[in-house]
């Protein structure tokens, strides 16, 4: 197969094992098991719209909805008992124009929209950036790419040491032109975040999944909500968590509540007979 990946349906909540949304399970002692990734991408690279981008920055190639922070969902990843992902609830988004003025070679940008997954791309300098899209690592401006969304510099979100700026940059621009079999990760968080920290685990197939899932998903609905997932590698959590990204908090917390009501409603009838 190698580094061919093709596309599967994410499976539901309501056929992955969960637990309550207030963390506890009455029938349960830990975390459960999320899904696995191994055959399948996210991806924002699959949006047509920005298969062509515009030559004019304010205008989108489609209608899509303005960023919503209230419906970001916090989330944290764990490996073992070391916190590597923290969001940043509430940070603020700027125009590309602005973080023009703020970016220096090797960091690491999110441009984000309602209903989208964000799509991540490192900046190298001369007001551009490397991204991976849609199966291919190509170099465009800054603000060709944001195709008038909103963005943010994400540095600190994955809490690993990063690479000098030089080699962050080096990283992006060596792999431009690489596409399909030639790729190494699933999405543009995965590469960006591989070239800002240059850590295998972003790659596909960096991790071997067997024995215990040693990484935790800790979705933070409210200061007394939360739950957690466990996965055999970060390549899954990242694409949960894209997901989430995508779908919202709202949608995410509904389907745990209608799973959790499949389960009691499974309970309650093995019960009876």
């Amino acid at each position: 197969m190698g580094n061919q990946v093709e596309k599967l349906t994410h499976l539901n909540y309501a056929e992955v094992p969960t637990s309550d949304p207030n963390g506890f399970d009455p029938d349960d002692d830990g975390p459960r098991i999320g899904v696995s990734y191994i055959f399948s991408n996210d991806d924002d690279d699959q949006d047509d719209h920005l298969d062509r981008f515009s030559p004019d920055p304010h205008v989108s190639n489609h209608e899509e909805k303005p960023f919503d922070p209230e419906d970001e969902l916090p989330c944290a990843i764990y490996y073992r008992d070391e916190c590597i992902y923290e969001t940043n609830p509430g940070a603020a988004t700027q125009s590309a124009e602005s973080l023009l003025n703020k970016c220096r070679p090797g960091d690491l940008l999110e441009f984000v929209a309602s209903g989208q997954y964000p799509h991540w791309a490192v900046y190298v300098g001369d007001f551009q950036v490397v991204h991976m899209h849609r199966a291919e690592i190509k170099n465009n401006f800054l603000t060709d790419v944001s195709q008038g969304k909103k963005g943010r510099i994400v540095n600190g979100l994955y809490r690993y040491r990063a690479l000098p700026p030089e080699v962050i940059a080096r990283n992006a621009l060596d792999h431009v032109g690489s596409r399909d079999r030639e790729l190494y990760w699933r999405n543009s968080e995965c590469f960006a975040a591989w070239c800002r920290f240059g850590k295998r685990e972003f790659k596909i197939g960096g991790e071997i999944r067997i024995g215990k899932q040693p990484y935790r998903l800790r979705l933070l609905f409210s200061e007394k909500k939360s739950h957690v997932l466990e996965f055999q590698s970060l390549e899954d959590v990242i694409m949960e968590k894209r997901r989430n990204d995508q779908i919202g908090k709202d949608a995410v917390m509904q389907e745990m509540a209608n799973h959790l009501n499949a389960t009691h409603e499974n309970k309650e009838e093995q019960g009876v007979n």
